[in-house]
């Protein structure tokens, strides 16, 4: 058992009656009070009004017969007479320590119990105690942060209860409910700390600590004072109220936060901001900042996490009230779109590729499309070319949808697919493909003798040339189709493929003349990757 709980009143004594009229008297408790060692407290019952009491004090560990250390029945009755007082009386024995306790009773009716043993010992020890704690302010605000808590911690010795002596150089446990906090009694057992509260409502007291010189010492804590902080209002700006982000990128929102004092609204510096997201599943954090010392922050917002419903939010620690601006994050997750482009000999440019994303919070609009975009240069001048529609097949992510297009475009430019995005997918763009195709022509053709004689031969002239810019240069080493076409019939006949030499200079070809007829040549069924089907170009022959 501690010694504070040794001086619990109320408890059992060891001799019992009842307290009906005739009955004799009987022992509640007997027992000391830590704040006041000095005063023995006696609760005691009887059928007629108890008249006198006298307490016997003897050292706890003497053996029975010991003669006792002092006693006394200086005992003044409780005010009132109430039921449940107790019967008090100094206590005065010539040494400090732990004594044993037994008490005389006698009632009105002259009956007698003598030698009932409390359960309970008095502990006649020194007090160390801090009567006059002092904590200022009690309500601190923004302005006057530092509570400073004082006060004396006493050694009351209860053989000389008026001459407290300080307990000095020793240590007291300051505690604010939060935390511990040390301080050492001075000269006068003065002794002084502050503290600046971090939550809103302190319960502080003061607790001695034992120490060598005196090491039974009742170690009494002192009473709890509340401090209870006062909350200022706060404000904050923020630069916009809405941000639209592409995923894997981030933006700036800035602001200015505020606090309300007796002197009006003034910067709130050195505090933390924070921009919180709401959701069905909690509130989390997207983003922190702390103001500067002239109250602006910064806050570097990422697009990990969208937030449809968000708040910036100010207010920190005990001084603060909390206050917010709506600021919502739209995010534009990535996509990702390939693209193959090819222009054949009649320049029809064709383009295939496919689309996709990987996030699984995207979702396709309806009726996705994408758009084909063409400029001279690479550079400047993009325009659409072609809108296509973008064939869902799978419609769910790390999935790649397609699209595909064949139309007549110029024989020299540049190709790109662009998707113009939706509020749930960001935009994204094909690099560049360079297409061109040379056009190609033939000139001075001639075929010769004519007229001329069925069964006679007849030879072939021409060149072959290609665009190159605003010049025409001959194409050498060629192949021109040649074609024949009767008198009367509808449509060409292929004939033979041409050569041109180093000139692009149809090479020497001659044909049996056998009827009359359109002989034609065109560039057209060997023009590889880089030219274009020339105009088919033709002479009649007359056979006779």
């Amino acid at each position: 058992m501690t010694a504070l709980a040794a001086y619990a009143l109320g408890g059992p004594a060891q001799a019992h009656a009842d307290d009906t009229p005739g009955s004799g008297p009987v022992l509640d408790s007997a027992a000391g009070d830590a704040r006041h060692p000095g005063v023995l407290y006696v609760k005691a019952r009887s059928g007629s009004p108890i008249t006198h009491i006298t307490a016997h004090f003897f050292p706890s560990d003497s053996p029975e017969g010991t003669p006792e250390a002092g006693s006394t029945d200086a005992f003044t009755p409780p005010a009132g007479q109430l039921p449940d007082g107790a019967w008090s009386a100094p206590v005065q024995l010539p040494d400090l320590g732990v004594y044993r306790v037994t008490v005389d009773l006698q009632d009105a009716s002259g009956a007698t119990v003598t030698g009932l043993t409390s359960s309970s010992l008095l502990y006649y020890e020194t007090v160390l105690t801090v009567p006059d704690l002092s904590v200022t302010p009690l309500a601190p605000d923004y302005l006057h942060q530092k509570v400073t808590i004082t006060g004396t911690l006493l050694a009351e010795d209860p053989r000389h209860p008026e001459t407290p002596d300080p307990a000095v150089g020793e240590d007291v446990d300051i505690n604010t409910w939060h935390s511990i906090l040390s301080a050492r009694a001075g000269a006068d057992g003065r002794f002084t700390v502050a503290v600046v509260p971090t939550e809103q409502n302190l319960f502080i007291s003061a607790q001695p600590l034992p120490y060598a010189a005196l090491p039974s010492a009742l170690l009494l804590r002192s009473a709890v004072q509340q401090v209870t902080t006062v909350k200022a209002a706060t404000r904050l700006s923020v630069s916009t109220h809405a941000l639209n982000l592409r995923q894997g990128t981030s933006a700036d929102v800035t602001g200015l936060a505020e606090i309300q004092t007796s002197a009006g609204w003034r910067p709130l510096p050195h505090t933390r901001v924070t921009y919180f997201a709401r959701s069905p599943y909690g509130d989390f954090g997207v983003a922190e900042a702390t103001t500067d010392s002239q109250g602006h922050y910064t806050l570097h917002v990422p697009t990990l996490n969208p937030a449809v419903v968000g708040e910036v939010m100010v207010g920190d620690g005990p001084f603060q009230q909390i206050s917010s601006q709506p600021l919502s994050l739209h995010v534009a997750y990535t996509t990702y779109i390939g693209m193959g482009a090819s222009l054949d000999e009649h320049s029809k440019v064709h383009i295939g590729g496919w689309v996709n994303y990987s996030d699984p919070r995207a979702h396709w609009p309806k009726n996705p499309t994408v758009t084909i975009e063409y400029s001279k240069d690479g550079r400047t001048g993009w325009k659409s070319a072609s809108t296509v529609p973008i064939k869902l097949r799978y419609n769910k992510p790390n999935f790649s949808e397609s699209f595909d297009r064949t139309f007549s475009a110029p024989s020299d430019g540049y190709w790109r697919a662009r998707y113009n995005g939706n509020p749930d997918l960001a935009s994204a763009t094909t690099p560049a493909v360079h297409l061109r195709r040379y056009a190609t022509r033939i000139t001075g053709f001639n075929v010769f003798p004519e007229p001329i004689r069925k069964g006679g031969w007849f030879h072939l002239a021409g060149t072959l040339q290609y665009k190159s810019g605003t010049t025409w240069k001959s194409l050498l080493y060629g192949s021109p189709a040649l074609y024949f076409r009767p008198r009367g019939a509808a449509t060409y006949r292929f004939v033979c493929d041409l050569t041109t030499d180093r000139y692009g200079r149809i090479t020497s070809h001659w044909e049996e003349a056998t009827r009359d007829g359109t002989w034609a040549v065109a560039f057209n069924r060997q023009t590889g990757e880089h030219y274009l089907n020339s105009p088919v170009v033709s002479d009649y022959v007359d056979v006779r």
